[in-house]
């Protein structure tokens, strides 16, 4: 089998993952709350990536790592997996599916802004129309398509899913000046991230029984989520001779994830949820073959 079709068949892998996780995620939280879906999915990615690291022959990494080496891991850990999560999670918990999940695909918008005044970029033409079209996506979507009215089903649960997008590209921005592993450095970062994960539970909740189905969610989004899809990406980037190409296939992980939020979560797709969405990934479209493009992150959001 030749490396780009490997290349293929592992990011469709992760493509298909990404799509399951908006349904997961609301679906697991009917049974925990944000902050305890979030601890218990980052205890099983810890696992994952443990697993990987070892099976990759990389444990020594782990031995050699300096005090600058857990300060990065300190600071990344507390953008992601514990703030990022944190809100998106209660996003999820506030609005239905299919716009929290839709509303955070415009990070790589929200990318295109901050680097203008954390990477000196400048941003225009082309560049500003994809802005535009994908926040008036994001625009059709908050007020059901009563856009005039200006009229939000549930303002906080928007405000947090774009909250979630600036933390992401902020988490994305920083990660291009990470030099270590990738998949150890994420592993660091969720290992240093833990305990703060479970003072905030404890702090804010107190530890109580869980329902099997809520630990079962929250195992599937920390081993796939978290975990498998992380490195099935960067296998898949690694394998490819052309990355526009399979980074072009998110694309179709909204319109999958739309499926299943119909049929197992139970939502009805209203037509401003369609038409928001065309918005949203046209503007990421005229982002992505502008030639003033900004350079992203090579792994996409939820």
């Amino acid at each position: 089998m030749k490396k780009q079709t490997k290349a293929y068949i592992c990011a469709l892998i992760t493509v298909g993952l990404w799509s399951t996780i908006a349904t997961a995620s609301k679906l697991t939280l009917r049974y925990l709350s944000p902050a305890e879906l979030l601890l218990y999915a980052a205890v099983v990615s810890c696992v994952v990536l443990f697993s990987v690291i070892a099976a990759q022959k990389k444990l020594g990494n782990l031995t050699r790592l300096t005090r600058r080496d857990w300060s990065t891991s300190i600071q990344f850990g507390l953008l992601n997996p514990f703030l990022y999560y944190l809100i998106l999670f209660q996003a999820y918990d506030l609005l239905p599916a299919q716009q929290a999940q839709i509303i955070n695909y415009t990070w790589a918008i929200t990318l295109s802004l901050l680097s203008i005044p954390l990477l000196g970029q400048r941003v225009a033409g082309m560049q500003w129309l994809a802005i535009g079209v994908s926040y008036a996506g994001v625009l059709v979507i908050a007020t059901r398509g009563d856009v005039l009215s200006m009229n939000f089903e549930n303002p906080f649960g928007v405000g947090l899913a774009l909250l979630s997008t600036v933390i992401w590209a902020l988490y994305w921005i920083l990660n291009t000046r990470d030099k270590r592993d990738p998949v150890v450095g994420l592993f660091l970062n969720f290992i240093c991230a833990l305990p703060c994960v479970a003072v905030y539970v404890v702090w804010t909740e107190g530890i109580r029984p869980i329902a099997f189905a809520g630990l079962a969610g929250a195992a599937y989004i920390g081993f796939f989520e978290m975990g498998v899809a992380f490195v099935l990406w960067l296998m898949a980037l690694k394998m490819t001779d052309n990355t526009a190409k399979i980074a072009n296939l998110i694309f179709i992980a909204p319109f999958a994830s739309l499926f299943f939020i119909h049929f197992l979560v139970g939502e009805e797709i209203h037509e401003s949820t369609l038409v928001g969405l065309v918005l949203v990934l046209g503007g990421l479209a005229i982002q992505s073959f502008s030639r003033e493009k900004v350079p992203v992150a090579s792994l996409p959001g939820d």
